[in-house]
């Protein structure tokens, strides 16, 4: 049997610590927010030890799918603190651009940040009500028209630079993020096909090797994220956003971003 690895301990300052539990960032939590109690990293997915593909994923389900719901007024709060900026906590790094900019620059004009769902809402429409319209684990702060640059194509390689965004391209039904963040994308992409099976009421997300997918409940492309998901692993600053998330919002975990290999176990 298999025993998984634990999980390191991202403090807020981007410290990693070796450490045997999920302890709680120092950072506090929001108002309507509670922190999860410490909790050691093999007993959270001590469910999904010893098994591969389908079954896995069934396993990793269950797990992740008891979460707490935010709605979309909460996910500001949600956005501001997982991605604050570490050289800056007064700012958030946008996910494509890679800009630090004033947490208290967020709205709807051009210049502003706002809340970019990385698998597009209207692929499987829907919205943003409580549950995958208003779940952190695939919403990044971003720049209003770069956001609007990306709209809801699927993810590929290949096309034209996209103003504000050095390193990201985009064509008529595909956008490719910056290379720091490939890996990213990818793990949130999973994430959603995971935690989002069609119960509960939530359409049944599942990636595809497709692009210019419409509002079909699929994005893609499934073969180039496990690429990106393989080229660029979890780091330390997407292993701290995880445990934000977990420790003060949702109290579930990206469980790529905690074992990458389960992508290919999965999807492979």
């Amino acid at each position: 049997m298999r025993t998984a690895r634990r999980v390191p301990v991202v403090l807020a300052l981007g410290a990693v610590v070796g450490a045997g539990c999920l302890a709680p960032v120092a950072s506090a939590a929001p108002a309507g927010t509670t922190s999860a109690a410490p909790v050691d990293a093999g007993d959270y997915y001590r469910d999904a030890e010893g098994k591969t593909g389908a079954e896995l994923k069934a396993a990793l389900h269950t797990i992740i799918s008891t979460n707490t719901k935010l709605t979309y007024d909460q996910v500001w709060d949600g956005i501001k603190a997982a991605d604050e900026d570490p050289a800056n906590p007064a700012n958030v790094v946008l996910i494509y651009s890679g800009r630090s900019q004033a947490k208290t620059a967020n709205g709807g004009d051009p210049d502003d940040w706002n809340r970019e769902h990385v698998w597009a809402k209207s692929h499987g429409d829907f919205g943003t009500a409580p549950g995958p319209g208003t779940d952190l684990h695939h919403l990044r702060a971003e720049d209003v028209s770069v956001n609007g640059a990306r709209g809801n194509k699927d993810f590929d390689n290949g096309g034209s630079a996209v103003d504000q965004a050095p390193g990201n391209r985009t064509d008529d039904d595909s956008f490719e993020p910056r290379d720091a963040v490939k890996g990213d994308v990818a793990r949130m992409i999973l994430y959603m096909a995971v935690r989002y099976d069609g119960t509960e009421g939530y359409p049944d997300l599942e990636p595809d090797d497709s692009v210019d997918n419409g509002s079909a409940p699929a994005i893609g492309r499934l073969s180039v994220l496990l690429d990106w998901n393989s080229q660029d692993p979890p780091d330390a600053t997407e292993q701290h956003r995880n445990q934000v998330i977990y420790d003060q919002f949702q109290h579930n975990r990206n469980p790529f971003i905690d074992h990458p290999e389960w992508a290919g176990s999965i999807y492979g």
